[in-house]
């Protein structure tokens, strides 16, 4: 069975970063795709970063430029480092592995991020 925790969520001011984590166990890490997803009160889970086939990495437009998303295999972890935080991307933040063998979705139980003077 696969888990993911989270780590790292928070409340920042506009304008600041903050480093999300997310370890995974139960699954080969280094085949499986890591991704963070995000939902806001009152909208749908929508895509903030993932990586495809281990490699090519697909970011939100939202989000280009300020997040980068990176992993570390040695640790079964993958991070989401966020920059130039805005108000708008306040919402819990979703850790998602995709196993590319079976491309079954597990999610972790997410982590609250607040952008708020």
């Amino acid at each position: 069975q696969v888990q993911l925790v989270e780590s790292g969520g928070g409340l920042v001011q506009p304008g600041g970063s903050l480093r999300l984590s997310c370890a995974a166990s139960g699954t080969i890490f280094s085949l499986t795709d890591m991704g963070w997803y995000r939902q806001a009160p009152g909208k749908q889970r929508e895509l903030v970063a993932k990586y495809i086939t281990g490699v090519y990495v697909n970011y939100a437009d939202s989000v280009k430029g300020r997040f980068t998303i990176s992993r570390d295999n040695a640790k079964n972890t993958v991070y989401l480092q966020m920059n130039n935080l805005k108000p708008e991307d306040t919402a819990v933040y979703y850790c998602n592995a995709q196993p590319r063998a079976s491309r079954v979705n597990y999610w972790g139980r997410g982590t609250q991020v607040t952008v708020s003077s």
